[in-house]
């Protein structure tokens, strides 16, 4: 028989056995409890619905990391239910709001997800309860786009502006130091009329841009021929034509309508006009080309002139961008007539497009939502004539080719 102490000694390991069994099934059970209120995708009532109602990219995480609930926006940035957040700066954010407590918010530049290029965003963490994290993702790409563009246009138009202003400050000491030469007094006073004029002419370019991209809606919307437009077009700009040797040509379909803004119409395809004529050499042509086709109508202005880089194909929208720098200051061009045509023709709900190759010519398309023909009754022909030749005024020109 074993002795009392060897009885004494298994009961006492018997005993330690038990009791660490028992403290290890203890430990995984609240290990196992703890793993599985970290992984649970069960979330407060109410938060599903209001993720439901958001414009900005959200999720709720649980602990582990884990999305558990998604705003429709928040696929955009392959955010999805199930999956972990690829971004290591959002992780972060995340970890970092979890271990303080304390909402916090980052601005960040992400990758990836459903967009081609990389987006500014505002990222913003919360804590949801002892287990839960909210982050909701704001897109400000286009916010900063819009800034920068404001700046480059004030820069730009402060640079643009200087430039007539400080050659009439010049041109009228000139004159002042001419006094008693009547031939360069004329001279001078010439050059003073021409930068006067082509200050004038910035300045209502300006004001046009501005009033496109200000205005919520156009003012002055009703049926528009295209006929007409075309016509007043081509009329405000047979001077400057004639001038240069260019011929102008009209072709295509006839009595096709669309609904806008006649006014702004007529300056968004003089301006094409107007550029082909600048760029066309002497003895070539510049045609004016109209298509219907379907629910859709085309206005092509075609010249062959010097064409278009490819690198300058993708700014040549851009408000102040020369592709000839040297050529457009010569014939008194203000950089902003292509970034006016964008504007008028995304504000009539259409497009503006570019065909173009070097030493062959280029070809911009105006694509605008096509309309049924209005009734005679709703549209007087007086009402028609008078608005064409506002618009044909408001182009900057008079009859006899001059700077208005």
């Amino acid at each position: 028989m074993p002795s009392p102490q060897l009885a004494l000694i298994a009961l006492a390991v018997g005993v330690v056995i038990g009791v660490g069994v028992t403290l290890l099934i203890v430990w995984a059970y609240r290990a196992k409890a703890r793993f599985a209120d970290e992984a649970s995708t069960n979330i407060p009532p109410g938060i599903t619905d209001v993720l439901a109602g958001m414009d900005d990219a959200a999720c709720v995480l649980n602990a582990s990391g884990l999305v558990v609930a998604t705003s429709k926006a928040a696929e955009r940035f392959g955010i999805l239910v199930g999956s972990v957040l690829e971004n290591s700066e959002l992780r972060q954010l995340v970890r970092s709001v979890r271990a303080s407590g304390v909402s916090a918010t980052e601005t960040l530049r992400l990758t990836g997800g459903g967009f081609l290029d990389p987006r500014l965003v505002s990222a913003r963490a919360s804590a949801v309860g002892a287990r839960l994290t909210l982050l909701v993702i704001r897109d400000v790409t286009e916010r900063e786009r819009l800034d920068q563009m404001r700046n480059d246009f004030v820069a730009n138009t402060s640079h643009e502006l200087k430039t007539p202003v400080g050659a009439v400050s010049l041109l009228a000491e000139a004159i002042e130091s001419a006094a008693d030469d009547p031939a360069q007094v004329r001279i001078f006073a010439a050059r003073i009329s021409a930068e006067a004029a082509r200050l004038g002419q910035l300045t209502g370019r300006i004001m046009s841009l501005s009033r496109l991209q200000a205005a919520e809606s156009l003012s002055d919307v009703a049926p528009v021929a295209i006929d007409e437009v075309v016509a007043a077009s081509i009329e405000a700009h047979a001077v400057q034509a004639d001038s240069a040797g260019v011929e102008l040509t009209r072709g295509g379909d006839r009595g096709v309508w669309v609904r806008g803004d006649a006014q702004i119409l007529i300056e968004a395809v003089g301006n094409l006009i107007a550029n082909a004529i600048a760029y066309s050499s002497r003895g070539s042509r510049v045609g004016i080309g109209v298509k219907a086709d379907g629910d859709v109508v085309e206005i092509a202005v075609t010249d062959q002139g010097i064409g278009i880089s490819e690198a300058d194909r993708e700014r040549i929208f851009e408000r102040f961008y020369r592709a000839d720098e040297a050529r457009s200051r010569r014939t008194g061009g203000t950089g902003l007539g292509l970034s006016i045509v964008k504007h008028a023709t995304q504000r009539h709900g259409g497009e503006v497009r570019l065909w173009s190759r070097p030493g062959r010519g280029s070809t911009f398309t105006i694509r605008l939502p096509r309309i049924d023909p209005p009734n005679v009754d709703d549209v007087d022909p007086k009402t028609r004539k008078k608005r064409a030749r506002k618009a044909a005024k408001a182009l900057g020109r008079t009859r006899n080719g001059e700077f208005a």
